[in-house]
C-alpha cells in the first residue's frame, strides 16, 4: 500500500503474471494452448536458430550508420531471398536468371556472339551443334564456358572430339570430328547404325546405311570392326554374306545370302575362311543346295543338305542299289 492506500502494481498496468521473458512466454503460449484447445506446435531447432541469426543480425544493423545500415539492409534482403530460394526448391531458376542478366549487362557494352565459325560437320546440320553447345542469342562471349560446351558437344554420339575457342570481342570457332558410319547392328529385333568403336550413333536405319554391312547379337558391336577387317581379306566371299552373327560372345556364324549358315570356330577364324574361299572357288560349295556349312572342326568340313537335296540324295542311292541288285540277279 502507498501513503494514498492504493495497491502498489507493475508500471506497464499489467499483472505479474503477464510479464514479458522467454519463461512466461513459453507458459503463456502454453495456457493459450490450453485454454483454446489447441496444441501449439514449437519451431524446430534449426528454424530457432535461424531466427536468431536473423536476430542478432538486425540488431547489429540498428547500430551501424545510415548508409552502412542501408547496405546492409540490402544485403539482408539478398540473404533473405537466397534462403528463400533454396527452401523453395528454385535455385536453378534463380541462377538462370542471373546468368541472363550478367549476359545481357555483357552484350549491351559489346561482347555478344556476333558470328560463329564451325568446321567438320558432314552429318550433323549447323542448328544441332550449335543448340548442344549451348550457343543461343542470349548467351555472351565474355562469360562462355568453353569447357562446358565442348563437354557438351561430346555427349552426341556423332561426335568423335570437339574444340571450341573464344575470340574476344565478339567470335566463336567449333570445330568438331565426327564419327563415320561403319556397320548396322542388330540386337533383340532392334537395328541402329553403329561407328567402328561401336558406338551406336542412331537408333534406327536411315536410307542411305542400309548397304552396309550387318551384324548380329549381344557384343557385336564392340567386335565388328576386327571381324570385318578380317572378312574384308576374302572379297569374294565378303560380298556374298548377308550378316555376321556373333554366337554366345564367343564366335561368329556367317549367314551367306543364298541362306546358308557357316558355322567358324572360335579361334583362327582366319583359316578357316580361307578354307571356305577355297572350297568355293574348287566345288562352289556355298552355291550348292546346303544349309549348314560347319568349319569349327579343324580337320574336316561337315555339309548339312537341305531337305529336297537329302531326298533327291537317297533317291540316287535307291535307285543305284535296285541297279546293282538287277545287275547280280541278270542271267549268265
Amino acid at each position: 500500500m502507498d501513503g494514498g492506500g492504493r495497491r502498489a502494481g507493475p508500471l506497464s498496468g499489467i499483472e505479474p503474471s503477464q510479464a514479458t521473458g522467454p519463461a512466461n512466454a513459453v507458459s503463456q503460449r502454453r495456457r493459450a494452448g490450453k485454454r483454446g484447445g489447441v496444441r501449439m506446435v514449437e519451431p524446430s531447432g534449426r528454424r530457432r536458430a535461424i531466427d536468431r541469426w536473423f536476430d542478432r543480425l538486425a540488431e547489429r544493423i540498428s547500430r551501424l550508420p545510415r548508409r552502412a545500415g542501408l547496405a546492409a539492409t540490402i544485403a539482408i534482403l539478398a540473404t533473405s531471398g537466397g534462403y528463400g530460394a533454396v527452401r523453395g526448391g528454385h535455385v536453378d531458376n534463380v541462377i538462370d536468371f542471373l546468368r541472363d542478366v550478367r549476359d545481357m549487362a555483357a552484350n549491351t557494352v559489346g561482347f555478344s556472339i556476333a558470328a560463329v565459325a564451325l568446321t567438320g560437320q558432314h552429318h550433323l546440320n549447323r542448328e544441332e551443334i550449335l543448340a548442344t553447345a549451348g550457343v543461343t542469342g542470349r548467351a555472351s562471349l565474355l562469360f562462355f564456358d568453353v569447357a562446358d560446351a565442348r563437354a557438351r558437344l561430346k555427349t552426341n554420339p556423332w561426335i568423335a572430339e570437339a574444340t571450341v575457342q573464344k575470340l574476344l570481342p565478339d567470335r566463336l570457332v567449333i570445330s568438331i570430328t565426327e564419327r563415320a558410319p561403319f556397320a548396322l547392328w542388330q540386337n533383340e529385333r532392334r537395328i541402329g547404325v553403329i561407328a567402328e568403336d561401336g558406338t551406336v550413333l542412331d537408333p534406327y536405319v536411315a536410307a542411305p546405311y542400309t548397304k552396309l554391312p550387318l551384324v548380329v547379337g549381344t557384343g557385336a558391336e564392340l567386335r565388328a570392326a576386327e571381324f570385318l577387317r578380317l572378312l574384308a581379306r576374302f572379297p569374294q566371299l565378303r560380298d556374298n554374306v548377308s550378316a555376321s552373327v556373333l554366337v554366345a560372345e564367343r564366335r561368329w556364324n556367317l549367314r551367306l545370302q543364298n541362306g546358308v549358315d557357316v558355322r567358324l570356330p572360335e579361334f583362327d577364324p582366319d583359316k578357316a575362311l580361307a578354307q571356305l574361299a577355297e572350297l568355293d572357288r574348287g566345288a562352289k560349295l556355298s552355291s550348292r543346295d546346303v544349309t549348314i556349312i560347319d568349319l569349327r572342326l579343324p580337320d574336316r568340313v561337315t555339309v548339312q543338305l537341305s531337305d529336297a537335296a537329302a531326298q533327291a540324295r537317297d533317291e540316287a542311292a535307291k535307285k543305284k542299289q535296285q541297279k546293282l541288285k538287277a545287275a547280280t540277279h541278270e542271267p549268265t
